[in-house]
């Protein structure tokens, strides 16, 4: 009997034993096609020489010295590789082990930056309703990812969340899309003033957003609007781009899609391709000067901060997304891949969208095409797709409550980006697979 505490009590996983480019291996010698990089993870795919060497000179050389001592020459030279690449004024890096905790420091920096400027009154967060940001306490409270929340409600601090702009349900029949994103923008200001127009911390969002609706990206001049409602009214835009960041969606931040920028960047997953768990947030000279300038010390910390063998593999993988041409390799595969799909399944009678950005696609499933009607949460719609492609040989990222948190069913797909033409189609024939056994 195993002693591992899993995800799912009742039902114990299959055991991984070996990675090879875009496939895993059981230890009965099944292959599966990672169709979703785990959790959109594993963008070089598995067991790259490069990689896997990096790791083994950094672990020889330094495995491990406190930051509260140290920095160390990968935690730098990556640091430098980012913010040469970042958008606009970001200028500082925190490195941290993951996603969730890439969120958490954005917000205490937020608030800290405030305290130091002298403006203490601003205390409230923003987010929007169906995005989620981490399992963390204050990212789960940021989040709006209604199931994730629900047991933990009483000991979540407040956060107010607006509509997110999701097009394919919520646009009106006789709205452009371009109107469409300027409300639902404008639902930010609206609730900034409700708050006060001098109380708001920041408002978070996610470029595209991942798990909790499948592959969203916003409206063309959704996210400038939101860019001048910020500064307006001196309200800090943190974007998490822990999932759609690092290249996933064609661009190696996700925000250059949107020409914008924001205060505060969080990535992680891509970042350590699978290969180390690292994360970060970044962040502009404004904000790191703030602190210089007042305190001179975030009140933060992890124990594995800037962790040299960890920033060492990032750097390797970050190096190999840009001197590979991977960028634009997503760019072109991702085109292919959401062909490939729409191919497939766009006239499929339970499949209401294709949808997505670079290899970050979705595909929202629905009880009713004309009328957009989702399935009834007790068919389990989402459940019974992850079983039945991953019986076929697929990994991806099946979920339910696309819509409010309840109603609602997708499946995200988020490949290496090393994925071929002949693997598309292996992906596409295999989500067939699991359609047909779904939707009999």
């Amino acid at each position: 009997m195993s002693h591992v505490f899993p995800r799912h009590n009742l039902a114990p996983p299959a055991k991984a034993v070996r990675g090879d480019g875009c496939y895993l291996y059981d230890d009965a010698g099944k292959q599966y096609f990672d169709g979703s990089g785990g959790a959109a993870v594993s963008c070089l795919g598995h067991g790259d020489p490069e990689i896997v060497q990096a790791i083994k000179d950094q672990a020889e050389s330094l495995a491990y010295a406190h930051t509260g001592f140290f920095t160390s020459d990968p935690a730098e030279a990556l640091a430098d590789l980012l913010i040469q690449h970042a958008p606009g004024d970001l200028d500082r890096v925190y490195f941290v082990s993951g996603g969730s905790e890439a969120v958490e420091a954005a917000l205490k920096l937020a608030r800290q930056y405030f305290l130091e400027i002298g403006e203490p009154q601003r205390r409230h967060v923003i987010a929007r309703r169906q995005s989620y940001h981490g399992n963390t306490l204050g990212a789960l409270a940021t989040g709006g990812n209604a199931w994730r929340r629900a047991q933990f409600e009483p000991i979540l601090m407040d956060v107010s969340h607006i509509a997110p702009c999701y097009e394919y349900v919520d646009r009106g029949v006789d709205e452009t899309s371009f109107a469409y994103g300027q409300r639902v923008a404008q639902e930010l200001e609206d609730e900034i003033l409700r708050l006060g127009r001098d109380s708001v911390i920041a408002f978070v969002a996610e470029p595209v957003v991942g798990a909790t609706m499948g592959a969203v990206p916003a409206v063309e001049g959704y996210f400038q609007r939101i860019r001048e409602i910020c500064d307006q009214y001196g309200v800090l835009l943190i974007l998490d781009e822990v999932m759609c960041g690092m290249g996933r969606v064609g661009h190696l931040f996700a925000c250059d899609a949107e020409n914008v920028t924001p205060d505060i960047l969080c990535i992680a997953k891509g970042l350590g391709a699978g290969y180390q768990p690292i994360g970060a947030m970044l962040c502009t000279d404004r904000i790191y000067d703030a602190i210089s300038k007042g305190s001179g010390f975030f009140q933060h910390g992890h124990t594995y901060l800037g962790h040299p063998v960890a920033c060492a593999t990032s750097l390797a993988v970050v190096k190999a997304i840009l001197g590979r041409g991977l960028v634009p390799k997503v760019q072109e595969q991702g085109e292919k891949l959401s062909k490939a799909v729409s191919e497939r399944f766009g006239q499929h009678p339970h499949v209401g969208d294709i949808r997505g950005r670079g290899l970050f696609r979705g595909i929202e499933f629905v009880a009713d095409r004309e009328t957009k009607t989702p399935f009834e949460p007790a068919q389990n719609v989402a459940g019974r797709f992850k079983k039945a492609a991953f019986e076929a040989g697929l990994i991806c990222y099946p979920m339910r409550g696309t819509r409010d948190g309840n109603l609602g069913d997708h499946v995200l797909l988020a490949p290496p980006f090393i994925i071929s033409d002949e693997q598309i189609g292996e992906v596409v024939d295999k989500l067939a697979v699991a359609c047909d056994h779904v939707f009999v």
